[in-house]
């Protein structure tokens, strides 16, 4: 599966094996790093991007994407869909290489991937929890339409500190995906 952006810069895709250089190479970086989960190693190697990239096909259907850019993947955008009364919901993450930021497509793929939600998925609502002490992500988020809809202080535990985080949503009813 693609997701093509129009001005064919770059595209979303489903991982490949033939991405564990390219991803290790580009997300073993700790400007990355400190804006994700505490889940992802550091520094990454090629055999965690092989673990990765094997429990991604595993998946019943697809729910992580590669960014590529320049023929390779250079970032990936997933979800975790939300269930029970919360199903016509998802939670979203992303993390681009540091060579691609502020080329002006993180708006964009986000754009992107909130359509196929909303067109292949039936969302109705995105979440993410951005650290607040990343503004460029938040304008980002805001850009594409995104709501701070609360504060959340000392949210997540990052290297034994607790930082504080925003929640933002994305509504479909307040929003016109293109």
């Amino acid at each position: 599966m693609e997701i093509r952006d129009e001005r064919e810069r770059f595209l979303l895709r489903e991982w490949t094996l033939a991405d564990v250089d390219s991803l290790a190479e580009n997300i073993s970086n700790i400007n990355i790093w400190n804006n994700v989960r505490d889940g992802l190693p550091y520094p990454y190697t090629r055999e965690d991007a092989g673990t990765y990239i094997r429990v991604t096909m595993d998946k019943p259907y697809v729910q992580d994407f590669a960014i590529v850019a320049d023929g390779k993947a250079v970032g990936g955008i997933g979800f975790i869909p939300l269930c029970d009364v919360e199903r016509y919901s998802a939670e979203l993450g992303y993390w681009l290489s540091e060579d691609y930021w502020n080329k002006g497509i993180g708006t964009r793929f986000m754009k992107m991937i909130l359509e196929y939600l909303v067109n292949e998925k039936s969302a109705k609502a995105v979440i993410l929890d951005p650290h607040q002490n990343n503004p460029r992500a938040v304008r980002m988020y805001e850009k594409a339409g995104f709501k701070i809809i609360k504060e959340l202080p000392k949210h997540e535990l990052r290297e034994g500190i607790m930082e504080d985080c925003y929640l933002m949503e994305f509504r479909y009813d307040d929003n016109r995906v293109q």
